[in-house]
């Protein structure tokens, strides 16, 4: 009798044990074709004051340039950098039902494709219009949201996605530049661009198991700078 107690015990341990590490170990894979609509990203603009005129500013899914030879659409974001910091970016929320499992730690891995009309190696004003505008990708518990900084005057962001233009935060680092590829003496035109990234920090899902992914381009080129997201596919994998 006692035998057999102590393997039923032994059993449900075991399979208490079994649907623990499983659940922890489980990763998320999710990918987002932009050629599918906005698919709940959402985009904001930060690091420019109010006042400021001229910032052109856009955020829409739009249909992709002809030169790239693929039909259908992108999350184009734009704007006029005249503070000489514009921060342009979007985000998502996932939550259990995407897979998040509450308060686990996650290495957030990203790959990300994107058209850029930026040379590379070409002046601007402030900086380069590809080397000088940073591509930034991350995770945050908390929702990322733009507040107006009453000591600034400026809007800002409340998570950390690094200081300056190529530094960075907990909440986004720097993947790399959006340099095309093609020199300055070129006809300008858009160029795809993959890029593959492992986000350097990282990051505990709520205690809902709700976590926000965060991608954005941080200038230091005072121009216009407009770009064309067209796919981002992310890997959480569990850090046990």
């Amino acid at each position: 009798m006692r035998r057999n107690l102590l393997i039923a015990a032994v059993l449900v341990v075991g399979l208490i044990i079994y649907g623990v590490l499983t659940t922890i170990s489980s990763s998320v894979r999710l990918e987002f074709d932009f050629r599918q609509g906005a698919q709940a990203w959402e985009a904001g603009f930060a690091e420019y004051a109010p006042g400021m005129e001229g910032m052109m500013l856009e955020a829409e899914i739009r249909p992709l340039p002809s030169e790239l030879g693929i039909n259908g659409t992108g999350y184009y974001l734009q704007g006029m950098n005249h503070s000489d910091d514009l921060f342009m970016f979007f985000k998502r929320r996932l939550g259990t039902e995407d897979g998040v499992v509450p308060d686990q730690e996650y290495r957030v891995m990203f790959t990300i494709v994107l058209a850029s009309n930026a040379p590379s190696g070409a002046a601007g004003i402030g900086g380069a219009p590809g080397e000088s505008v940073y591509l930034k990708a991350g995770a945050s518990p908390v929702e990322p949201e733009v507040y107006l900084d009453s000591d600034t005057g400026y809007y800002l962001m409340n998570v950390d996605k690094g200081s300056g233009n190529s530094g960075s935060g907990t909440a986004a680092s720097v993947v790399g530049n959006i340099a095309n590829g093609l020199s300055a003496e070129e006809d300008p035109c858009y160029i795809a661009l993959e890029r593959q990234h492992e986000h350097q920090y990282t990051v505990n899902a709520s205690r809902d198991g709700e976590l926000w992914l965060l991608v954005g381009t941080d200038s230091g080129f005072e121009g216009l700078t407009g770009i064309y997201y067209q796919s981002i596919a992310i890997t959480l994998s569990p850090v046990r």
